[in-house]
């Protein structure tokens, strides 16, 4: 078969520092959990500390941080990621770990979330990593990815130890804007290094997440965090874990004034689902949404800033099916209030496919009420676990379309090429994200059938599908 080297590479200002994760996910405003979920849920493995869902917060600057960094510092590691040669390594991220395309390691931080060894840190961290290593107190580990998710640049770690010191855990649900935080990471690998600031926004959405799925409603702090900070903690003034650092804003690479970070409480759900089914259990409300805005708000007659619009809905979805229409106006999930596309983010993450949410809506001025069966990407209600096959031969891992494709692209069926690396099927100019949908005129609908095919097929080979821009592609080869 034929090789093809492309090499990518891209820059991009935003600093990085984050972490956190545990163990039973809290659903707060759901009393109707899926049976299946709340079964691996009570079985779910101990994670940090015992949460704590109300405490008390000082109506002053507190005398010292002392407390709060030695409850949290001795929970924060070091990281390497060790990616080899290629020279594709290269991305948008190694600039704020000080490294470049000549380098061959990267660092950042990471948080102790169990005592037997879970860790959380972020995953541009560990991106492509050949090797990991995780060094706390002077000791040197080798690290096993577990999962990862670039939907919140999530990724969790294990390590052969135990009695580790795990940290404990917050709420960011309850954090308030104006409250004291600390950042704790390795910034330019000053290992276990305290910096202080308040929070000075919640929900903020700053676009820079991959994935299919990007959920963004960051923490905002101006507690200084720098390169080397990524998967680091941050902390409120009793030490206990309230986000992951994952972000700055800056025209240099360092920080100049604001820092981001994932709300734990969706750390929590994403480290849980990543242990537990190996890859995240997301809820699909069934619909698309934009933000309101002023001028939109004037276009719709609509008397709230605050809300959701309803944009489209997924054909035999949850939505559909409680009756939600296009430019309804969201304003409540569950008893959680929604100002904007952060919060309605945010509070669907805490959710599981087969729960009941009630939802709050108007249209034409008047206040309804509904209610939405999640589903998962497949459009069940149980839990998920997508079927993929991976092939060095291809250079690709293939998987099934799930029903959110099935609908944008409005196709049956499909086999959908990601993590695409030198192989044949980049040879054949076929490029991350491409969805197969027939080849040789027969369907494409499993993986692992379609994988094989492809990896001993010669030939004449006319293959179909849809690109990422949503465009039909038709091509035939000659394969020897």
């Amino acid at each position: 078969m034929k090789s093809l080297i492309k090499t990518t590479g891209i820059s991009f200002l935003s600093g990085l520092a984050g972490a956190a994760l545990w163990t039973q996910v809290s659903v707060s405003d759901s009393q109707n959990q899926a049976n299946d979920f709340s079964e691996n849920n009570e079985q779910s493995i101990s994670l940090a500390s015992e949460f704590t869902p109300t405490r008390s917060i000082p109506d002053y600057p507190p005398a010292s941080f002392v407390d709060a960094s030695e409850n949290s510092t001795q929970s924060v590691v070091f990281i390497k990621n060790f990616s080899g040669t290629d020279p594709r390594r290269y991305s948008m991220f190694d600039y704020f770990f000080g490294s470049g395309p000549s380098q061959q390691v990267s660092s950042g931080s990471g948080v102790i979330i169990s005592e037997d060894g879970y860790i959380v840190t972020n995953n541009h961290v560990i991106d492509r990593a050949e090797t990991i290593e995780v060094i706390h107190q002077k000791k040197t580990y080798k690290a096993r990815l577990v999962g990862t998710d670039k939907n919140t640049d999530i990724a969790v770690l294990k390590i052969d130890a135990d009695g580790l010191p795990a940290i404990k855990r917050g709420s960011s649900r309850d954090l308030r804007i104006g409250e004291w935080v600390l950042a704790v990471g390795n910034p330019f690998n000053l290992t276990s290094t305290v910096t202080a600031g308040i929070v000075s926004a919640k929900e903020r959405q700053i676009n820079i997440l991959g994935g299919d799925f990007p959920l963004e409603s960051f923490i905002q702090t101006d507690a200084p965090i720098n390169p080397g900070n990524s998967g680091g903690a941050l902390v409120n003034v009793n030490g206990e874990l309230v986000g992951i650092n994952t972000a700055i804003l800056s025209r240099t690479g360092s920080y100049t004034g604001y820092g981001f970070a994932v709300p734990v409480d969706i750390a929590m759900k994403v480290s849980n689902d990543l242990i537990q089914y190996g890859e995240v259990q997301k809820a699909i409300p069934g619909i698309e949404a934009v933000e309101i805005t002023p001028e939109l708000a004037e276009e719709m007659n609509i008397k709230t800033l605050n809300g959701v619009i309803v944009t489209h809905v997924i054909r035999d979805g949850a939505a559909e099916s409680a009756g939600l229409q296009r430019n309804d106006v969201i304003t409540q999930l569950g008893n959680q209030e929604i100002t904007g596309m952060g919060s309605f983010e945010e509070a669907l993450s805490y959710y599981y496919p087969g729960q009941d949410l009630p939802v709050t809506y108007i249209r034409n001025g008047s206040k309804n009420t509904a209610q939405l069966k999640l589903q998962n990407l497949e459009g069940g209600d149980g839990i998920l676990k997508r079927e993929y096959y991976s092939s060095n031969l291809l250079g690709a891992k293939l998987e099934a379309v799930n029903t959110i494709e099935k609908d944008k692209m409005g196709i049956e069926y499909g086999v959908k090429l990601t993590g695409l690396t030198r192989g044949y099927l980049r040879d054949l100019g076929l490029r991350e994200g491409f969805i197969i949908t027939q080849i040789n005129r027969e369907p494409a609908r499993d993986p692992k059938a379609v994988g094989k095919f492809l990896e001993d097929y010669s030939g004449k080979l006319l293959l179909e599908g849809v690109a990422t821009s949503g465009q039909p592609f038709m091509q035939s080869y000659t394969i020897r």
